[in-house]
């Protein structure tokens, strides 16, 4: 396995674990994960190419999609309805 792909899972497992501790917690290693996953996904697009680096992506979208979602309305301007 390349060096790109063990990076890859790594972070996958810290973000996994990462989810498992309380709210309050999450915010610093989310953040730090968050900001390491384009490096991540970059070393990979240019180790396997753009498929795998499309899956990575798919990959990341689905393990922040509520604090993206959430910094995105941030950003819009938009008010939070639930």
């Amino acid at each position: 396995m390349s060096a790109a792909l063990t990076a890859a899972c790594l972070w996958a497992l810290a973000a996994s674990a990462v989810a498992f501790l309380p709210m309050r917690l999450q915010y610093l290693p989310g953040g730090l994960l968050l900001l390491a996953a384009p490096g991540v996904v970059g070393w990979l697009a240019v180790a396997h190419g753009a498929v795998v680096a499309a899956l990575a992506v798919l990959a990341v979208l689905s393990l922040f999609r509520r604090p993206l979602a959430g910094l995105l309305r941030r950003v819009l301007g938009k008010e939070e309805t639930r």
